[in-house]
């Protein structure tokens, strides 16, 4: 009887077997490794052990190489402004916006809308409060109406100069505006194609039928959408001192609905969109 074949086999499967064993000790003992860097790094950004709900430990590299060079920033906005992504180059790094045809739907220089992406329920505006043409998403339309009605009622005159725009239309008017006054300053008051607001269907651009739109903060309007838009669920998108949040010049014309809750939260926290966004519905599930 040969008994050198069974012997090689049974070497080879304890060969096999302490093999195995190797890995699984080399494999547990680097992933303790990680685990015990990642909690320094996240032990030297967050000493105090604040509790911040929409914290990503996969960004901890990121939130550190960006409060160091922020050191005037709270933990809450360091956060923040590296899950929205100003950690990095506007467009450089970009995600598909989730929650289409929302209320609270994104769009920013790093989240985009596909070239072929529609809203649901759009309709057209009466002419009486808008110029010929304009649609928004059935919601924002209603309310736009409540708050047009309730703008008359205080002597108010609000008109809207432009609402919802397709891929195809914003690629036309960017390029002009790019080729007008070139890529770098068209990038600070005009969105990229699939980038743009108005292609949500749920934003509008806005005057008094006196002043040029560009000077609507002069407005009694103005004053008044100030002090009411977010009851009627329309906040002030691109606000004044938060062009290093929402990278657009001030736009003091254009309203974003998102609802009632959503605006007042907004409104009483002073906060832009784009931070509510990464606070509270970024990876929320539907």
């Amino acid at each position: 009887m040969n008994l050198q074949k069974p012997i090689i086999i049974y070497i080879s499967i304890i060969i096999l077997l302490i093999t195995g064993i190797i890995i699984s000790i080399t494999s547990i003992k680097n992933e303790s490794i990680c685990i015990t860097q990642n909690q320094k790094k996240i032990k030297k950004l967050n000493p105090s052990k604040k509790e911040i709900s929409y914290m990503n430990e996969l960004n901890i590299d990121r939130y550190l190489k960006y409060q160091e060079k922020n050191k005037n920033l709270s933990l809450e906005d360091i956060v923040t402004q590296v899950n929205i992504g100003l950690d990095k180059k506007p467009y450089s790094k970009t995600n598909k916006s989730p929650y289409l045809n929302k209320p609270y739907i994104l769009t920013n220089k790093y989240t985009y809308l596909e070239k072929d992406y529609t809203p649901d329920e759009l309709e057209y505006l009466d002419t009486s409060y808008s110029r010929n043409g304009m649609m928004l998403v059935n919601d924002a339309k209603k309310s736009l109406e409540k708050m047009i009605q309730a703008a008359n009622l205080d002597g108010i005159k609000i008109r809207v100069i432009s609402s919802y725009r397709s891929y195809e239309y914003q690629e036309e008017l960017y390029n002009k505006y790019k080729e007008q006054d070139g890529t770098k300053l068209a990038d600070t008051y005009s969105a990229r194609p699939g980038f743009s607001e108005h292609q949500t269907g749920l934003c509008i651009d806005i005057d008094d039928t006196i002043l040029d739109y560009n000077n609507f903060h002069k407005s009694k309007s103005y004053i008044w959408m100030q002090n009411n838009a977010h009851l009627f669920g329309f906040i002030e998108r691109y606000p004044k001192g938060k062009e290093d949040i929402t990278l657009y010049t001030y736009e003091s014309w254009h309203y974003r609905y998102v609802g009632k809750k959503i605006a007042n939260y907004i409104k009483k926290h002073n906060i832009t969109f784009d931070e509510y966004y990464v606070r509270f519905i970024e990876n929320k599930e539907e």
